[in-house]
């Protein structure tokens, strides 16, 4: 069966089927106040038919989850990779897709590193302090998104300023020397908003490269975030707003060995990366509040250095400006439109580039319990043409209790700037691969989702299958080529149960059968992960929550096979009173020796504590 057949046949089912299903209405309020904002149209979780993970704030605070990378790795279908702990470059895939081919939004604007070898995001610099909550939209979502969203989109958004005027602030000290702070003032009222706030950590830390290989040099790590939101609300219920985001990080890492496991042993190296984020927009809506438009300008700019034994060893700077404007207009109860227009603009190194993209988006609801969405979108790239991409899905709610999702959709990825720049002077190459094509995916999932009538327990699961073509890899005739393809399948599982009014448990299990055109598997990749929490909140001051993270033996790039692992993390809160809090963290409780990355280490037992302030 095609794609675009099983879709066909879901919406069929779902809309001969829907006429009888009834959903409960205390449910129906419940998940219908949890708004995707990933998916362009502002649907709730029981309309989007794509699969998505929301990590909320209160997720955050209970795991006690200090980046955001640690976070967006307790999602199922999400794989990540850091060449060592504290600073290290960070990556993070879904369902197989490399990390040039995830999407990385804040506040709505792409924040990709346009200078790196495939324009992706570094994940190792995000600090949690900041943000709201987090969404991992998964399979292609070039349609909403444009380039780059081939194995899905990771949409970061930053804290929201609380009505009246008030704040908080944090310490803490933990192993390795860590110290990590922070502080935030906000206020809200009829006329706006705003939200101020910083937050810094600095750390002896822990070699970068595997200490159980004789690199016992500690690689230090030192990072500060300083960013700010705010609002004006307008008349006729119009909203100006504003956010910035600064990150100024310095990390030291190790150096190329020839000899070492994973090419990698102590040296002297350190690397600088500044980030600048932000984006002004106005919302405006007109027609009593039928037709939103929203008009958007972002702008990003990461700048790294590098050097060795103090002198500067590299340099790079990659910048981007986006232009937005999308407008969403409510026909009727069930009919609703948006369209839209954006303009990007590139630069690395003195290279530049651009894409302009429109599209349109409609959602059919012929019945209050099914969400039907269809999506065309066209990029055009001042460097290789257009590219059309195309989007549909459907979400069911067969009962109160039950709801299927299916969607299929297209994505693409332009090649990078340093792709399409480098010349191969090694290969006897004296320009760059004027050959290169966009790569391009197909993908199809379909779910069940199953919540019990006293919402203490829910379970799901989600099949996916994924095709990419032209994957852009390195080849020794051309530089940087259209060498490969990758097909990817499997299915990702989730469960939750309230045990009592005090204990709750939730888990995931995902499963990725990924190779490429040839048949070999996909490296750097675990064919089965998992996690698992246990959450304890009685009455009373103390709170606490137990997080386990499976990893399972991943293939290495030189063709051996990384073990894998299992680590278990504590995490308890003691609140004083209503302002004064005391947290602590244990982290590796069971000293697990283990590697993301073959040759760089991980921490071991380890751990921290600290207080928390509310004014």
């Amino acid at each position: 069966m095609s794609y675009k057949t099983a879709l066909i046949s879901v919406a069929v089912m779902a809309a001969s089927a829907s006429a009888f299903a009834q959903i409960s209405e205390t449910e129906e309020n419940r998940l219908r106040s949890v708004v995707v904002e990933g998916s362009r149209l502002d649907q709730t979780a029981t309309e989007v038919g794509s699969s998505v993970s929301i990590i909320g704030k209160e997720d955050l605070e209970k795991l006690d989850l200090d980046f955001a990378l640690d976070a967006v790795a307790t999602a199922p279908g999400v794989t990540i990779n850091q060449n060592g702990a504290f600073g290290g470059s960070a990556s993070v895939r879904i369902r197989g897709a490399s990390s040039g081919q995830t999407l990385v939004l804040i506040d709505g604007v792409p924040v990709g590193d346009p200078s790196t070898t495939d324009g992706s995001f570094n994940f190792a610099y995000l600090d949690t302090a900041n943000v709201e909550r987090i969404e991992v939209l998964k399979g292609p979502q070039s349609t909403l998104w444009g380039s780059n969203a081939i194995g899905g989109v990771v949409s970061v958004t930053s804290r929201q300023p609380k009505t009246g005027f008030g704040g908080s602030a944090f310490a803490e000290y933990g192993s390795f020397n860590t110290l990590r702070g922070g502080a935030s003032i906000d206020g809200a009222n009829e006329t706006g908003d705003f939200r101020l706030s910083a937050t810094g950590i600095s750390t002896d830390g822990i070699s970068k490269s595997d200490k159980e290989n004789g690199n016992t040099e500690e690689d230090a790590y030192d990072s500060t975030t300083v960013s700010a939101k705010g609002g004006l609300n307008l008349p006729n219920s119009a909203r100006l707003q504003a956010t910035i985001l600064h990150n100024q990080a310095e990390s030291e890492y190790d150096s190329f060995s020839s000899g070492a496991q994973g090419s990698v042993a102590d040296g002297d190296e350190v690397t600088e990366n500044e980030t600048l984020s932000g984006n002004i927009s106005l919302n405006l809506p007109l027609l009593d509040d039928r037709f939103e438009n929203h008009f958007l300008i972002g702008y990003s700019d990461i700048t790294r250095e590098n050097f060795t034994n103090g002198a500067q060893s590299y340099f790079a700077e990659g910048d981007r400006t986006l232009y937005r404007y999308q407008g969403t207009f409510a026909i009727n109860d069930a009919n609703k439109v948006s369209f839209g227009a954006e303009r990007e603009e590139t630069s690395a190194n003195g290279d530049e580039a651009s894409i302009d993209g429109l599209f349109a988006l409609y959602e059919l609801k012929p019945v209050e319990t099914l969400t039907l969405t269809a999506g065309l979108r066209q990029d055009d790239d001042n460097r290789f043409g257009s590219e059309t991409t195309a989007r549909v899905a459907a979400a069911w709610n067969v009962t109160g209790h039950v709801t299927i999702r299916s969607s299929w959709g297209q994505g693409f990825k332009a090649p990078s700037l340093f792709q399409t720049t480098y010349i191969c002077t090694f290969c006897g190459l004296s320009e760059p691969n004027v050959d290169l094509m966009p790569e391009t995916s197909e993908a199809f999932d379909i779910g069940l989702e199953w919540r019990s009538g006293d919402g203490r327990a829910e379970a799901g699961v989600t099949y996916f299958d994924q095709n990419t073509d032209n994957l852009i890899d390195f080849s020794y005739t051309a530089g940087y080529d259209n060498i490969a393809r990758v097909e990817s399948k499997g299915a990702e599982v989730f469960a939750g149960y309230v045990l009592t009014n005090w204990l709750s448990v939730d888990g995931n299990y995902t499963y990725i059968d990924a190779h490429d055109g040839d048949g070999n598997e996909l490296t750097r990749l675990p064919k089965h992960s998992a996690n698992f929490s246990l959450t304890v909140d009685p009455d009373g001051p103390f709170s606490g929550a137990v997080l386990v993270r499976y990893n399972d033996d991943e293939a290495n790039t030189n063709g051996t096979t990384l073990d894998g692992w299992t680590r278990v993390d504590l995490t308890g809160r003691y609140t004083l009173n209503e302002r004064v809090e005391l947290y602590g963290r244990i982290e590796n409780l069971f000293d697990e020796d283990y590697q993301q990355i073959l040759g760089y280490g991980t921490p071991g037992l380890s751990g921290s504590v600290g207080i928390r302030l509310r004014y």
